[in-house]
């Protein structure tokens, strides 16, 4: 009988689980991320996992993966630097859908051409703006998006452009038709964008990946879990790894339900870098129409409907000051746990820390170190000399930071090198606190405290230190997370309830309410949900979040694996679309992903659509690794009333192409 695996690998740890056929889990284990290479990480992970059940590596038939990186990525601001090369689009678009916000200070080339909302072109296209720059840009970005206007109605300049650039380059090439078929050309560009940006960052995930199975003799399909909980080929994830983000979450979601059996509760992740939280109803996640909103950005990917903060066991601690009194804030950048990095370095951490505390006034940068990146990729970083210098204090190893930091300007290029991806910060996290307190024994406790006891001599606005000891810090930590993981549980049901305003837990009755504060009023909120606890410090916790909230939490046997678990017991889905336009009486254009075609009845149109998007959706399945394939289409027609009469305005057509996913022999 072959065996799944299921591997998820966060920001922190890596989790591995095996099933059997009858999907069962057999059992799990973790292991840390590797992020210098991220084949070692899981390689620990899927090694224990079967020598914990002795399980030979041959017995194992499929393989299946989720991953929080790309989600990370977004809500840290980090990913590759790229070019946009836009398509009869004008200035003005770029502060639509936050678009130059998210590029920064990437590059944009601005071409004529583009299309007409009927598909037809509204000039020539002028590719001369990018062809004088592609071999400057060849050697400063690490890939390409392109947009055109209205090309998901006719792609052909997208895919011109697209030849283009892979004549002159080989770097990747996202083009947005390819992501959407829904019009709005901003946001369209936006996911591009971040399509391109994290391209690298999941084609090393599914290498190391492919590597460590190939090495153990593993044979056996490599599958990637999709933003909506569906499974699609790893080939097929890697050309567009945006449908990727909370790929970790929706396996949470699928793990969950499968793990308790509920059809109904609020599931909440927390991981290390980042809380996810969604609604469970009817044993299925509720899909976001709108699309997914990662990081502040919202995509056009479809996604399971989930609100994701940069709050987790590994979130950085900071002081706000404003007035007098002193507020801890936590997130949303995760840092390496100062506890964690004594364990590879120990004679650093721990001779930094004491003669930090051996000082008699604090410092900023007390607590807190520099950490390089393995194989940053410099070569197409395009760094400015002051980042370049930093990278190189640190290349030889963890340093502390006020040994490489002197200055506010150094700050700055400090901060950009962490977007770019070519350092790591380590300071004070809950996880610190959480070892501080005994509630977490994983790493080392000692250099915690230590970190501890150097926040807390930080001063309030009226230059009284914040704590007293490491202890009442760190309870102070820890009842900030809890209260805060509350605040969002409480906001994502507001939300699923229909009330939209933001920040309502912040309130001044809901805060009332979770604070047991009142006399002659009391406020009180209840869910009327249990929370799923998942994650690996859920047990930590879950409970008092469940009792501010008056409500039960469920943490289920292997919740430290969860995502793991749904990323192997899910199913493979993919769908292939057409829009029908009615550019004049009697014409009905079909626009699929080649040139559109023209038919003079609306029911010819659809026909030739089903037949197209139905092969289409059968196609990418199969490339997708599923079997047994079943088609569903749905149609929306657009039809207006007018003096009595309808009038077609345009119909959406769906295809829906689902399967188990192959399991090999």
């Amino acid at each position: 009988m072959a065996l799944l695996l299921g591997v998820d690998t966060g920001g922190t740890y890596t989790d591995a689980v095996l099933l059997d056929e009858n999907e069962r889990v057999l059992a799990g284990a973790k292991a840390l991320t590797t992020r210098h290479d991220l084949s070692v990480g899981i390689g620990e992970a899927i090694h224990s996992v079967l020598t914990s059940t002795g399980k030979p590596p041959s017995a194992v038939g499929l393989v299946s993966l989720s991953t929080t990186l790309a989600t990370n990525a977004l809500v840290e601001g980090q990913g590759g630097r790229i070019c946009l090369v836009l398509i009869g689009f004008d200035e003005v678009h770029l502060t639509r859908s936050s678009l130059a916000a998210a590029l920064g200070d990437d590059p944009v080339v601005m071409l004529s051409g583009g299309h007409s909302a009927h598909g037809e072109p509204l000039t020539g296209l002028q590719v001369e703006a990018l062809t004088s720059k592609l071999d400057s840009l060849a050697t400063s970005v690490t890939g390409f998006a392109i947009a055109g206007l209205f090309a998901v109605r006719n792609p052909e300049h997208e895919t011109m452009v697209r030849d283009i650039i892979h004549q002159h380059t080989d770097l990747p090439v996202t083009c947005s038709h390819e992501l959407s078929s829904n019009l709005d050309g901003p946001r369209r560009a936006l996911t591009c964008v971040l399509n391109a940006r994290i391209i690298s960052l999941l084609h090393h995930l599914i290498a190391a990946t492919e590597g460590y199975l190939h090495s153990q003799g593993i044979d056996a399909p490599l599958m990637v879990v999709r933003g909506d909980g569906a499974l699609i080929s790893a080939d097929v994830a890697q050309v567009r790894p945006i449908e990727t983000i909370l790929s970790g979450p929706a396996a949470s979601l699928v793990g969950a339900s499968h793990l308790t059996g509920l059809r109904d509760a609020i599931v909440s992740d927390i991981g290390g870098t980042t809380t996810d939280i969604a609604v469970l109803k009817d044993g299925r996640p509720r899909l976001d129409g709108d699309g997914a909103t990662v990081g502040g950005w919202r995509t056009m990917v479809e996604a399971v409907a989930m609100r994701t903060i940069g709050l987790g066991g590994d979130s950085e601690v900071r002081l706000s000051t404003e007035g007098l009194s002193a507020k801890l804030l936590l997130g949303p950048r995760r840092v390496i746990p100062v506890a964690l990095l004594a364990i590879s370095n120990p004679g650093l951490v721990h001779d930094t820390l004491d003669r930090q505390l051996s000082r008699r006034f604090p410092s900023e940068q007390d607590g807190k170190f520099i950490v390089p990146v393995d194989g940053a990729n410099l070569a197409r970083a395009d760094l400015t000399k002051n980042e370049r210098d930093l990278y190189d204090r640190c290349a030889k190893g963890a340093q502390a930071l006020d040994q490489v930091i002197h200055s506010h300007l150094q700050l700055g290029t400090l901060k950009r090198s962490i977007s770019r991806g070519l350092v790591f910060v380590s300071s004070l996290t809950p996880s610190d606190a959480a070892h501080v307190l005994g509630k977490q024994k994983d790493w080392d406790a000692g250099a915690s405290r230590k970190a501890a006891e150097l926040f807390a001599r930080q001063r309030d606005g009226c230059g009284i230190e914040i704590a007293l000891e490491a202890e009442s810090l760190c309870e102070w930590v820890i009842k900030t997370l809890r209260r805060r993981s509350a605040e969002i549980v409480l906001d994502s049901a507001f939300e699923e309830d229909g009330f939209r305003e933001p920040g309502l837990s912040n309130h001044v009755l809901a805060a009332a309410a979770l604070e047991r504060a009142g006399n002659i009023v009391q406020t009180a909120l209840h869910l009327e949900l249990p929370i799923i606890g998942l994650g690996a410090p859920a047990r930590t916790y879950y409970g008092e979040v469940a009792e501010l909230l008056r409500t039960q939490a469920i943490v289920p046997k292997y919740h430290d694996v969860a995502n793991a678990v749904g990323a192997v017991v899910g199913r493979v889905s993919v769908t292939a679309d057409a829009m029908i336009s009615a550019p004049q009486e009697n014409v009905f254009r079909v626009h699929l992903a080649d040139t559109p075609s023209d038919f003079p009845s609306l029911n010819e149109a659809v026909a030739f659509a089903e037949k197209i998007i139905s092969a289409q959706a059968r196609e990418r399945a199969t490339e997708a690794g599923a079997i047994d394939i079943r088609i569903k289409i749905d149609r929306d027609d657009n039809v207006v009333p007018i003096d009595g009469r309808d009038f077609f305005v345009e119909s959406k057509l769906v295809a829906t192409a689902s399967g188990r996913a192959r399991i090999a022999n």
